[in-house]
């Protein structure tokens, strides 16, 4: 039975099942991006859950040692009468983000990436920091 909530949830939520990445309550965004980090020993897996989205719509960035995850879809439910008048017309729009620091000895050749069934998994290897070399610079004493 439908009925009005007093959570913050939308009535047609249910009804018409568009994910919302916004809002109060519990929505489907709350589903989106969910990551498992596994340590594999010599390397981490990560597994994030993207439901509704293609590989396509799927980026992910390396830069100054952050992995950075973007995904955006857009999406149009058109449903129309045996006249061509509109029933139901629906449009989606929404795109979500996630970083993680890998380090900056982690290069993008390093990263393993593989999208299968709305699951994104990564294979990122471990690096051993490599300490910093103090570089002395010496002022020349006259006299």
């Amino acid at each position: 039975m439908l009925m009005p909530s007093l959570f913050g949830e939308n009535l047609l939520d249910d009804f018409f099942d568009m994910p919302r990445i916004s809002g109060r309550g519990f929505t489907n965004s709350q589903k989106l991006m969910n990551t498992d980090v596994k340590d594999l020993g010599n390397a981490y897996e990560i597994a994030m859950d993207l439901p509704g989205f293609k590989k396509e719509d799927v980026q992910a960035e390396l830069k100054d040692g952050y992995l950075t995850i973007n995904a955006t879809t857009n999406t149009s439910n058109d449903t129309k009468d045996d006249e061509g008048r509109f029933i139901r017309r629906e449009r989606y729009s929404g795109s979500c983000s996630r970083s993680f620091y890998v380090g900056k000895q982690v290069t993008e050749a390093d990263i393993k990436a593989r999208f299968e069934d709305g699951v994104l998994k990564l294979d990122i290897p471990k690096m051993e920091a490599k300490p910093a070399v103090e570089d002395k610079h010496y002022i020349a004493i006259e006299g």
